[in-house]
């Protein structure tokens, strides 16, 4: 659906990205993770058609962003970082107003408007001005009004920016809805906003782009532990490094882990920590309950992740543009 080859934007003698090249297929959920100034923004407006590329090309839909910008702009649904609101509307004044400037008959909006008041959970807001609603209200106006002529593309800008934890989960729960119907990006800074709502990750640095893939593929490249941490009650056994060596014993081969830790908690209860280049809590688990272990707690850790992100990000103070 969208192929970026070669791209890059100067403001003035800066450049905020540089030499993108990278492909998004049609039904994907893509996130652009990277530290503020990175360029995530930049290459946001860039795919929405604010902005046009000092060099390279851009394709959406086989659509040139330079010679065909209005005909784009029909099939995307933009959230920028600050959702462009009228606080003095009602809700649903505004979605209609939002619909109208897409050239939305009155016949397609009394269609839609309950399947997008329901989908953004604003049933219960949609008569009160957006100026006397919660920011994180404001937030799904802003998406709403992304959505409401239900686009192909839909581009997410931080949308958990300043969202308190129970907003947080919300909007995790209102992008995962609208995964399957649309194609979304979505930029943020946030590492577990991108492992819990994306199927693939783009990572930029400097405006660039420093890896890409699913979160297992760039794992797998940069040599990323993926850590699974477990709790499990065995009867009749009190010593950790005996149900460290029945564990390894039931799996045959000790190499398939890099690292296998076991603690005590309490009388024949345990804390595991394995650590693996690739995702093992199904033959954990499994080999966990054929010994005749309770299996108590299963989880994968980010850390792996995070150490690469870390290693890959880095971070100029100087720089504002993200």
């Amino acid at each position: 659906m969208i192929r970026v080859d070669n791209v890059t934007k100067f403001y003035g003698t800066h450049a905020a990205v540089k030499s993108l090249d990278f492909e998004i297929s049609e039904g994907e959920c893509v996130g652009f993770l990277g530290l503020n100034g990175a360029g995530k923004t930049t290459t946001l407006r860039l795919l929405s058609c604010l902005l046009l590329p000092t060099s390279g090309r851009i394709h959406i839909r086989d659509l040139d962003v330079e010679q065909n910008p209005h005909e784009i702009r029909k099939f995307i649904g933009f959230l920028p970082d600050t959702p462009p609101l009228y606080p003095e509307m009602s809700v649903r004044r505004f979605l209609e107003f939002a619909g109208q400037l897409r050239s939305m008959s009155a016949a397609d909006l009394r269609r839609r408007m309950p399947e997008v008041l329901q989908t953004c959970a604003l049933e219960t807001v949609a008569e009160l001005p957006i100026h006397t609603l919660s920011h994180g209200y404001k937030q799904r106006v802003g998406i709403a009004q992304a959505i409401v002529h239900e686009p192909d593309l839909l581009i997410l800008d931080e949308p958990i920016q300043g969202l308190d934890p129970v907003q947080i989960v919300q909007m995790r729960e209102m992008i995962r809805r609208l995964r399957g119907k649309h194609t979304i990006l979505l930029s943020t800074h946030i590492l577990s906003e991108i492992q819990q709502t994306c199927d693939r990750i783009l990572i930029l640095n400097d405006g660039q782009i420093a890896a890409q893939g699913t979160e297992d593929e760039l794992l797998r490249e940069h040599r990323a532990d993926i850590i699974v941490d477990a709790e499990l009650r065995l009867p009749g056994c009190s010593d950790a490094e005996e149900v460290r060596r029945r564990i390894l014993e039931t799996f045959g081969e000790s190499e398939m882990f890099s690292s296998f830790l076991v603690s005590s908690l309490t009388e024949e209860r345990f804390a595991i920590e394995a650590r693996a280049d690739a995702d093992l809590r199904a033959e954990l688990a499994s080999g966990l309950v054929s010994m005749g272990a309770g299996l108590l707690r299963l989880d994968r850790r980010a850390s792996g992740l995070e150490s690469m992100f870390v290693e890959l990000s880095g971070h100029d103070e100087t720089r504002g543009e993200s």
